[in-house]
Order: C-alpha cells, then sequence, then structure tokens
C-alpha cells in the first residue's frame, strides 16, 4: 500500500479570520496565522485547516473529530459556555443530548458558516 498522509484542508469561510479562530479556541488548537492567502489551524503534528474567505455563498462540510475522552468534556463546556446550540445527531444539533451509540460519546454543532462539526471519543 502506498504511504499517504493529508497535510492540510482549505475550509472555506465568510471571514478566515474569525473561522480559524473559533475552531482553535473551542478545540484548544494552535492559531498558526497566515500562510500564503490562507489562515492554517494547525491539528495535529501533520494536518492543518487553511481558511480561506469565499465571499457569502460555499457549500458547507461536515467535520468530524475524534478527542480523547480526557478532553471531550473541556471542548463540550467550551461549547456551552459559548452558548453554541448543539445536540446528539447531525439533524439534530439543538437537542443538547449526547449521542451515546457504540459506546462513546458524541456531539454536534455548528461553526460561524454553518459548517456542521461532530465531537466524538470512538
Amino acid at each position: 500500500m502506498t504511504s499517504i498522509e493529508l497535510d492540510h484542508t482549505i475550509v472555506p469561510a465568510r471571514d478566515k479570520e474569525r473561522a480559524a479562530r473559533f475552531l482553535a479556541r473551542i478545540f484548544d488548537l494552535r492559531y498558526e496565522g497566515p500562510i500564503g492567502p490562507f489562515i492554517a489551524v494547525r491539528l495535529n503534528d501533520g494536518l492543518t485547516f487553511d481558511f480561506d474567505d469565499r465571499g457569502e455563498h460555499f457549500e458547507v462540510h461536515h467535520y468530524a473529530f475524534r478527542v480523547a475522552d480526557r478532553d471531550f468534556d473541556a471542548l463540550l463546556a467550551r461549547v456551552q459556555a459559548e452558548g453554541i446550540p448543539w445536540g446528539s445527531h447531525p439533524w439534530s444539533r439543538t437537542n443538547r443530548e449526547l449521542n451515546r451509540d457504540g459506546g462513546g460519546r458524541r456531539f454536534y454543532f455548528d461553526d460561524p458558516d454553518g459548517h456542521v462539526l461532530e465531537a466524538f471519543t470512538r
């Protein structure tokens, strides 16, 4: 099998600076700032999300983040502290319930640009 690793992905935003700082703050990630025309947030040693201004009209995406059990509660607390609606399924992102299917925990919420973010432990 070929050795392959995802290095970065472009995330469309209305305001790339605001979007990058939101993701970094909520997930407690490293904000790296401008990299060429993009604003980068480091997710791990090998991957950045590179935010790009796309105006008012772009397709929203779903981004799923597996987090350690020890980090899950702090992440949920940051979402709640900011008053961000959250819920148990992609189609139910406001019921303030955790999804425990499969033995782990997960929840969904929207970022400021409408992308659906999922945090899960397994």
